[in-house]
């Protein structure tokens, strides 16, 4: 578990590099956010150790503290980062890669029992959806508001109500 909230913010760290930001790990663990990303992490791990009463604290705790609803049952891998946790809601029964970044009001969740599979390098935009049984494949970027209802290939950055696969070079919308 130490080593998954290690590697959550040295991923926060290096996002806010990438950003122009130099900043220490103290001012990450300090950031808007890491607190839910620790809160989930032990939710996580009490709920891998059958210490259901346990995890569900931590859930309510992250809702409490942070505005955030993450199921017991959804699993990131290491360098999952939730920039802003209010608003983010997550199915248990979620699955995803590594180096999963969410913004504020992210909505990950189920329609008809089917929840989404993410793979890894994703971002997600505040207020995006992504919603049912569905594949978000390796570094794909899904925009603000965006609303996903389909699976989207490596790499797409998926934009719009509902999502559609943007193309940088003609800068149009896929269809």
């Amino acid at each position: 578990m130490m080593e998954n909230i290690k590697a959550d913010f040295r991923r926060k760290q290096e996002i806010f590099r990438l950003d122009g930001a130099s900043v220490s790990m103290l001012r990450i663990v300090m950031a808007d956010g890491s607190s839910a990303n620790i809160i989930y992490r032990w939710m996580r791990w009490c709920a891998n150790h059958n210490l259901g009463l346990l995890a569900y604290f931590f859930q309510w705790l992250n809702k409490f503290m942070n505005g955030c609803v993450i199921g017991s049952g959804a699993e990131f891998g290491p360098g999952f980062v939730i920039m802003h946790p209010v608003g983010i809601v997550i199915n248990s029964k979620v699955k995803g890669g590594s180096n999963i970044t969410l913004e504020s009001g992210v909505v990950i969740g189920d329609e008809k029992g089917k929840s989404p599979r993410l793979g890894s390098e994703l971002f997600v935009g505040a207020g995006a959806k992504i919603i049912g049984d569905l594949d978000v494949a390796d570094q794909v970027k899904v925009g603000a508001n965006a609303v996903l209802t389909k699976s989207a290939e490596e790499g797409a950055t998926m934009l719009g109500i509902p999502a559609k696969a943007y193309r940088r070079k003609s800068a149009e919308m896929e269809q």
